[in-house]
């Protein structure tokens, strides 16, 4: 069936009333000749550093001691590049955001700045590969399910998530704005689990099966800590200003100390709340107040109705060992 000819003739004015709503306070437009950082290239970034963090198992196959100087050197210099451009326009951008001004035109040379930022963040791949590799033994050694630590880089999604974080968290503490949170909303549509860049975690973190994790901006989590699915780590409240604005900056997450393990879909929430040390937090659970070292806090067994079906044997709830 042909098109109607007759019709395609309206789309130059629907395409002016489009364009009309493209005021200058319209929040959802960013009309001009400043470039923001690009969406792809922030992405290719994120690849090209799982490249050097993980030489092998990623897009480059065949490595070995004859030729990764090599492959590496060429992918830090690309990477240089591409840090350098891309953090020279979020920062730009954060200027003309905080300064309130559209003109593409300073005396402040971000490229420079962006610059000082990419080297400082090459420099610190040996301690981000050092750190994501306690990531990885946590990863092993709790799940029995895992055959080798390969299928940890390849195939877990919250490995793939923890180590966006923790590149986008260096990112963060070296001022760059803007980037490291469309690195982690990046994970966040890709595996499912969404950590704030601005939380901070500690060594050998393994967060099991992933989805619908939630870890926010000022939660604290100390070393050794196994998450599951559905995990929130939240606030409690926004508290506001005389205003009604929301007040920013304040902790508003809660503190997982050393040792701890929360099970699938429990909810721990406050910039108040702390979770001792060594203990086990059971699945389903909503927790909005301190719990000290050393405990296990589990929901009571509920009751179950089984109808048309035989009750399965009393004996297998001695089993049960909280693990999924």
């Amino acid at each position: 069936m042909a098109s109607d000819f007759r019709l395609k003739q309206q789309l130059p004015e629907l395409t002016e009333q489009i364009v009309a709503t493209y005021t200058p306070d319209d929040v959802i437009n960013h009309l001009g000749h400043c470039p923001l950082p690009s969406y792809d290239a922030v992405i290719n970034i994120l690849a090209d550093l799982k490249d050097v963090l993980y030489p092998g198992y990623r897009r480059k196959v065949g490595l070995h001691s004859g030729n990764i100087r090599y492959h590496v050197g060429g992918t830090i210099d690309q990477l240089h590049d591409s840090l350098t451009t891309q953090i020279g326009r979020a920062l730009e951008h954060e200027d003309r955001v905080r300064n309130n001004h559209n003109d593409c035109e300073s005396q402040i040379d971000f490229e420079a700045k962006g610059q000082a930022m990419a080297i400082e963040l090459l420099r610190r791949i040996p301690q981000l590969r050092e750190v994501l590799s306690t990531d990885v033994k946590a990863a092993f050694e709790g799940d029995p399910a895992c055959q080798t630590t390969d299928e940890i880089v390849f195939c877990y999604p919250g490995f793939e998530a923890i180590t966006v974080y923790r590149i986008a968290h260096e990112l963060l503490h070296l001022g760059v704005p803007f980037i490291p949170r469309m690195m982690t909303e990046w994970a966040h549509q890709t595996t499912g689990i969404d950590i704030h860049p601005g939380a901070t975690v500690g060594n050998h973190f393994f967060i099991d099966h992933g989805t619908g994790v939630v870890i926010g901006e000022t939660c604290q989590i100390g070393n050794h800590v196994k998450l599951y699915q559905g995990v929130t780590l939240g606030a409690l409240s926004f508290p506001t200003d005389a205003d009604g604005q929301l007040i920013r900056g304040r902790k508003r997450h809660p503190t997982i100390e050393d040792n701890v393990v929360v099970y699938a879909n429990a909810t721990i929430l406050g910039g108040k709340t702390t979770v001792g040390h060594d203990s086990v937090i059971g699945s389903s659970v909503w927790i909005t107040r301190s719990v000290s070292p050393f405990t296990t806090v589990t929901l009571e067994k509920p009751q179950l109705r089984v109808r048309g079906s035989a009750v399965a044997n009393s004996q297998q709830d001695h089993e049960l060992n909280f693990q999924i």
